[in-house]
């Protein structure tokens, strides 16, 4: 059996909860589906025009959340733990029914979507998988804050530093192999804010349905959940899982290099336009095992499973 070929999940998996933003209790069911089916999601609130596609072209917000929206309208929000969660288990192939607009944020992390896709257990076809691999650099920055992009041989690495003046976030920097490293702080690192600013973001018709339960609240030099940090990088780590999620709109796992500081989903969603936008920029391989060896696959995916 090969661990280089699509994969789905092996059956349903539900789950409900408090969206972020809109504050609305959504329930979502992640389906199987078969090979080169991708990933989809569908608005079963809705009749008719209901699927929307998790590409790049068609992420229409960046502010706090990345929102993808169909030709007709239709939208789908706050998928980039998910889409995470999807990337990093090798998840190539699902139909995601949702019953509203937003991905519930279930603790603000990627834990919980992590957890509950291994114990649905995985579906492995015959089909090869297909890789974007990067060929030249390319750039994308607005003033100090930069993301960038570089062919590498085998791995996808994502170089990520943040800069806060709060004492308490400060300056974090983490550098992950995706497909080698143990991910699981990334993986649990919540989405986090300043207190200072959740009247604003709050006036703005966001984060209604934030609160301690699903975000670290920085104010001043405390935090404000009771737990305190899952651990010590995550602040940085959590920009690292959006980046993750971030970057499977891009449609398939990546060969690629990836370097940013002070970015978010804006500028991952920049890059990838800027990147996709040139063919020469890229190249689209299907993978046979023969050809490419173990560094594809996460390794602490193979144990967690085993």
């Amino acid at each position: 059996m090969s661990y280089l070929t699509q994969k789905t999940i092996k059956q349903n998996i539900s789950f409900s909860g408090i969206a972020l933003h809109s504050g609305i209790n959504v329930n979502v069911c992640i389906k199987p589906a078969e090979p080169n089916f991708g990933i989809v999601f569908k608005r079963v609130d809705l009749k008719n025009n209901n699927l929307v596609y998790p590409n790049f072209m068609n992420v229409t917000n960046t502010s706090l959340n990345t929102t993808i929206e169909n030709d007709f309208g239709v939208k789908v929000s706050t998928i980039e733990h998910l889409m995470c969660s999807l990337f990093g288990l090798g998840i190539d192939n699902a139909l995601i029914e949702i019953d509203n607009e937003e991905v519930p944020i279930l603790d603000g992390s990627a834990r919980h979507f992590i957890q509950k896709i291994v114990k649905a257990g995985f579906k492995i076809s015959n089909s090869p998988i297909k890789i974007i691999k990067i060929n030249k650099e390319i750039k994308f920055s607005e003033g100090e804050r930069f993301i960038l992009i570089k062919p590498s041989t085998l791995s996808l690495d994502i170089d990520f530093e943040i800069k806060y003046t709060n004492p308490i976030i400060g300056n974090q920097r983490n550098k992950v192999k995706v497909y080698e490293d143990d991910l699981s702080d990334v993986y649990d690192s919540r989405t986090f804010c300043l207190y200072e600013d959740i009247e604003k973001i709050k006036k703005n018709g966001l984060a209604q349905g934030g609160s301690l339960e699903n975000a670290i609240v920085v104010n001043g030099k405390n935090i404000l959940n009771s737990d305190g940090l899952r651990n010590k990088k995550e602040f940085v780590n959590h920009k690292i899982l959006d980046c993750i999620g971030d970057l499977y709109t891009s449609g398939y796992r990546m060969i690629a290099s990836v370097s940013c500081s002070q970015g978010g989903h804006y500028l991952t969603n920049k890059l990838l336009r800027k990147v996709f936008q040139n063919k020469e920029n890229f190249s689209i391989l299907e993978i046979k095992e023969k050809n490419l060896p173990h560094t594809l696959i996460n390794r602490n995916l193979l144990r967690s499973i085993a």
